[in-house]
């Protein structure tokens, strides 16, 4: 199963987006989704939120906990 690490990077590269246009998405900086993408940091909660409803997928998806990326609603 894939961690948020990689999931992030994925989904942002499955757009065609940059680190610096996805973080303008969520209101942090390039500096900071590089942060995610190298497995050293997490988002906040709320930052969290946005991502999983921007990409389309569940929290637990983005989180590693599933691979099923639907939401359950």
């Amino acid at each position: 199963m894939a961690d948020f690490s990689e999931r992030i990077k994925a989904l942002r590269c499955e757009r065609g987006m940059t680190q610096e246009a996805l973080g303008k998405i969520i209101g942090v900086k390039r500096d900071s989704i590089s942060v995610y993408e190298a497995g050293k940091h997490y988002p906040e909660v709320r930052n969290l939120m946005i991502l999983a409803d921007f990409f389309g997928v569940s929290t637990d998806y983005l989180l590693g906990r599933t691979d099923n990326p639907e939401v359950n609603r």
